[in-house]
Formats: C-alpha cells, sequence, structure tokens
C-alpha cells in the first residue's frame, strides 16, 4: 500500500452538493499540508468505492457530515471526521431564513429546520429573542426528510435550514434551503483530521485513535473510577457486555472504550460499528442489521446490501437502545449470537461472522422480560458481562470539572478562546452549590447542552461574568435545585421499567408545557424514541 506523499497526511472529503462547494473552497487553504482528495459520492457509493480503494491506496482520515458523514461512520474502519455545525452557525443560517421569510408587507412567514436525529439546541433561544414562529423536524433517513419538507411547506414555511440534503430536497419543493454549515466548521474538521494524521505517520491508526478508550470518560469520581476498571477488565474478554445506564451518561462512549482497550491489548485496528435501536422502524432496521438479498422486497438496492453485522466483521458491533428492538428482531439476533452468522433477509445461506456485540439500555430488561417484553433468552445471552455507569449528580465533584471542559469547548466552537475567559474555572466554582445540587435528569447530555446555552450567551456579551443568576436565566430548568423548590425526581431504571417507558415523563412532560420538542431535546433523545417511552408509559395522544 503507497501513500500519495512521503510526507503529506492524506485525507479525503466526501460530500456532494452545497458542502461539496465548501469543501472545495476550504480544500484551497489546506493544500500545502495534507494531499486532499475530493470524492463527490454520498452513502453506500461512498462507501463502496472507499473500501475499493483503500484496498491499494492510503488515506489517514476521512471527512465528512451529517446523515452521509454518520453513515460512513459506521460502515467504514478509517476514521471519519464529521463536520459539526457550531450555535453560531445555527444563529447565522436561522438569520438568513429569518429574512428570506420576509413577506411583501413586512410580515414574517414561520421558519423551517430540520437536523439529522436530534434538534439542535440553540434553536428554542433563538426563537425566543426574535419572536418568530419556528418548526423543527428531525429526519434518521431521505424519506424522514422529504416528509419533513412536505409538512413545512404544507404549513406555510418559505425557507428551511438545513444540511445540503435539506436544502436540496428544499429548493426541489420550491421553497428557499438555507446552509447550515459555515467555512469555519468545515476547517476545525480539516484540522482535526490533519491532527489525526499526524498520529499516524504512514502506519495503521493505532486504537487510541480510532476507538478512544478510557481517557473519553472524564471525572475522578470513586464511581466513574469503578466503572473504569470493569472496562479495562472486559476489554480482555470477547464476551458480549451489556451496560445499563440512565439516559446521557455516556453508554456510547463506555462502549468505544471498551473495545479501544481491546485494540491495545490485540495491537490492531478492528471496526466499530453502532446504531441505535430506538431510533429505526422495524422493516428498515431488520434490513440495516442483518443485510439483503438483491430483490429481497420493493425499493431494495441492486445488488443487495450487507448490513452493519458485515460492516462490523472482526470488530464490535454496538447496539444502542436494545430495549426497543421489537420481538422478531429479538429472535433473530438471538440466533446470530448463537451461531456466529447472520443471514441476509431474503437470502438462503448463512454468512459466518466473528463480531463482538455490545449493548446499551436505559430500561431495566429485567422487567421488561417479566412483562413479556423481551426475550428472557436473549436477555442472558446479552448479560454474560454487565457494566453499570452512574449518573451524574453520584458523581460529586466530576459536574464542575465536566462543565467547565464542555462551556470550553463551546465556546473554543463560537472562537471564542484565550483570555476572554480566563477565569472561566473560578466563575464556575461560584456557581458550584448550584450546578452540584440540581438532579441532572438528562446527565451529561444535559450538562453540555446547558453549558452550549451558556456559550452562546458569552458569546453576545463576552464581558459578563458567569454567577448563579445568568445560569437561572440561560437555564430556568436549574432552579429546582434552589432552597426550597420541589426537587424534580431524578429518573431511575427500575421506575421506568414499572410504568412501561419513564415514571419521570408525566412530570417532565408537565414542566415543559406539553412541548414534546422541547423535552426531547431536554433528554437528548429524538423525537421517535420519545413518542414510543410515551406511548409505552401511556401518555401518547
Amino acid at each position: 500500500m503507497q501513500r500519495a506523499s512521503d510526507h503529506k497526511p492524506v485525507i479525503w472529503t466526501v460530500a456532494v452538493s452545497r458542502l461539496f462547494s465548501l469543501l472545495r473552497e476550504i480544500t484551497l487553504e489546506f493544500d500545502g499540508q495534507a494531499t486532499i482528495e475530493p470524492i463527490k459520492l454520498g452513502f453506500e457509493e461512498a462507501v463502496q468505492w472507499i473500501n475499493e480503494k483503500l484496498e491499494t491506496r492510503h488515506c489517514d482520515a476521512i471527512i465528512a457530515a451529517g446523515s452521509n458523514g454518520a453513515y460512513l461512520k459506521s460502515r467504514l474502519a478509517a476514521p471519519v471526521i464529521i463536520i459539526k455545525a457550531s450555535g453560531f452557525d445555527v444563529m447565522q443560517a436561522l438569520s438568513r431564513a429569518r429574512t428570506l421569510s420576509l413577506e411583501a408587507d413586512g410580515a414574517l412567514a414561520p421558519l423551517g429546520i430540520i437536523s439529522y436525529l436530534a434538534p439542535f439546541p440553540e434553536v428554542a433561544e433563538f426563537a425566543r429573542s426574535f419572536g418568530i414562529e419556528l418548526l423543527e423536524r428531525t429526519y434518521a433517513t431521505v424519506d424522514d426528510a422529504r416528509a419533513g419538507i412536505n409538512e413545512l411547506k404544507a404549513r406555510g414555511v418559505r425557507a428551511v435550514v438545513g444540511t445540503g440534503l435539506i436544502t436540496d430536497l428544499a429548493q426541489a419543493a420550491g421553497m428557499q434551503g438555507v446552509f447550515v454549515y459555515s467555512a469555519d466548521s468545515a476547517r476545525q474538521a480539516f484540522e482535526h483530521a490533519l491532527q489525526i494524521a499526524r498520529l499516524r505517520p504512514g502506519k495503521s491508526l493505532p486504537a487510541a485513535v480510532t476507538q478512544p478508550g478510557l481517557q473519553v470518560l472524564r471525572g475522578n469520581s470513586a464511581a466513574l473510577d469503578e466503572a473504569r476498571q470493569l472496562i479495562l477488565l472486559y476489554a480482555r474478554s470477547p464476551a458480549t457486555v451489556l451496560i445499563e445506564a440512565e439516559t446521557g451518561c455516556g453508554k456510547e462512549l463506555a462502549a468505544r472504550a471498551i473495545h479501544g482497550e481491546s485494540q491495545r491489548l490485540q495491537q490492531k485496528t478492528t471496526p466499530f460499528v453502532a446504531v441505535n435501536c430506538g431510533a429505526l422502524a422495524e422493516s428498515l432496521l431488520e434490513a440495516e442489521l442483518f443485510g439483503y438479498e438483491d430483490g429481497a422486497f420493493t425499493g431494495s438496492r441492486r445488488g443487495g446490501h450487507a448490513g452493519l453485522f458485515e460492516a462490523a466483521h472482526g470488530g464490535a458491533l454496538f447496539l444502542d437502545e436494545i430495549g426497543e428492538m421489537p420481538l422478531a428482531l429479538q429472535t433473530r439476533l438471538l440466533r446470530v449470537l448463537e451461531e456466529r452468522a447472520v443471514l441476509r433477509v431474503g437470502a438462503t445461506k448463512p454468512i459466518a461472522l466473528q463480531v463482538r456485540v455490545i449493548c446499551a439500555t436505559h430500561s431495566d430488561l429485567a422487567a421488561l422480560v417479566a412483562q413479556g417484553r423481551f426475550r428472557a433468552d436473549l436477555y442472558y445471552r446479552l448479560a454474560v458481562l454487565r457494566l453499570h455507569l452512574p449518573p451524574l449528580r453520584a458523581r460529586g465533584a466530576d459536574v464542575l470539572d465536566l462543565a467547565a471542559w464542555c462551556l470550553k469547548n463551546a465556546l473554543a466552537g463560537l472562537d471564542m478562546r484565550g483570555s476572554l475567559r480566563a477565569n472561566l474555572e473560578a466563575e464556575l466554582a461560584s456557581c458550584a452549590s448550584l450546578l452540584q445540587a440540581y438532579a441532572w435528569p438528562g446527565n451529561v447530555r444535559e450538562l453540555r447542552n446547558v453549558m452550549e446555552r451558556l456559550a452562546l450567551h458569552l458569546a453576545a456579551q463576552p464581558l459578563q461574568a458567569i454567577t448563579p443568576a445568568l445560569l437561572l436565566r440561560v437555564a430556568p430548568e436549574l432552579q429546582a435545585a434552589l432552597p426550597g423548590a420541589t426537587p424534580l425526581p431524578a429518573p431511575s431504571l427500575s421506575a421506568q421499567a414499572r410504568s412501561g417507558g419513564d415514571a419521570d415523563l408525566a412530570l417532565l412532560l408537565n414542566r415543559f408545557g406539553g412541548n414534546r420538542a422541547l423535552l426531547a431535546q431536554h433528554l437528548g433523545i429524538s423525537r421517535t424514541t420519545l413518542w414510543r417511552r410515551l406511548k409505552q408509559a401511556g401518555l401518547a395522544q
């Protein structure tokens, strides 16, 4: 295998439409630092092209974005750097959409924004600041995106903010598409790719880069240290692992840490493939997991399609929210685990595999088994090794350290580095009692969202100090931690199981005034997953 250059790192950019043009412009700025090759393909076509080229060519890192980037990341062994829209990107894009939505008489049509899988946390803040009607949707597939566009058009939306896929669909529907990514976000992705490339001069990527180890689990609490010790122990075994934790605790990070430490022991690089079992419809999840043969169903790809089990061959497959997997697919999963082979949809000949399965759940699977909603034989097959991640409220001083780390990253994303926040840790320390007294039902994910929200306020007024009053203004939910306030009950796995979903969902839904979009954002889950939990708890309408 030959490198394109003995000195320059090799980076491939994978994109179509508007993002392809943006990356081509940024490429000129980094041309002297790396050999950069643009690939104007997406999804399975890009995967096939890249895998074919990697047999004879070297690539240090791949840059992509949105649903295309997530697709590549789950199917390629090479490191994929995802371009992420910063809070400032989202605010600027919404400002442009607002200008495009002005009617001739000065009235403002509603704005639309469609994001991949999870909503942007900055959207609600923008709507409040400008007093506008803002309609937000998320998508997992192209059909979801197209349906979202059609719905927004029917609601009178004239301008839609989103990725290249969304803006293309919006323009095809006769609407204005406003691209969410900025040149600065693309530059950060290039810089990240260069950092990775410098760590692997002419050699295969170290496990510490492809799949981070224990360093991704930040904090020094005794509860987290106990989890780290189990991760090191489990890395020595090929057995299946069941990770149990509340939402937002970092289940995927723990899974990647197990895989990363295992790679170090084996001294080789192996794929890590992840999928959320609650984010896809049953038919789509079956095709994604197990693959399908040519002509297996109407609309199937010519030549068939390799599933995620095949993509993870030799490495690990991470099944997040395994408790939401339909019973029919649980049967198929059990067969794969028992036979170490996968049978594609529509096929008659199984394909032998060597895959370690790591699962995660926010639910009490034992309770689901008792309710007949999860197969007992699959549960015992998955729970060979069990790992419980502590909630943030049980991690003491970790809250302050994590808050500082999240805020620094958020400020860096808004290009507010250095002396502007020289006393950041000291200012956050003044808010310690408020931050540590709050129950953090959304755990680390909720803390990160609050810090990103705080960063936007600091970007608007850089000289203001971080105080408890500012935090309460930015995140009113923290008032639950004040003396005399009725604290919001922290969710528990057993309570969630007893209710058939989340026992605290009714309280949370009431707290957000019945606004499901805000509740999904608060919990850090998709609205599809939230709807399923509400249905299980008898709260869906």
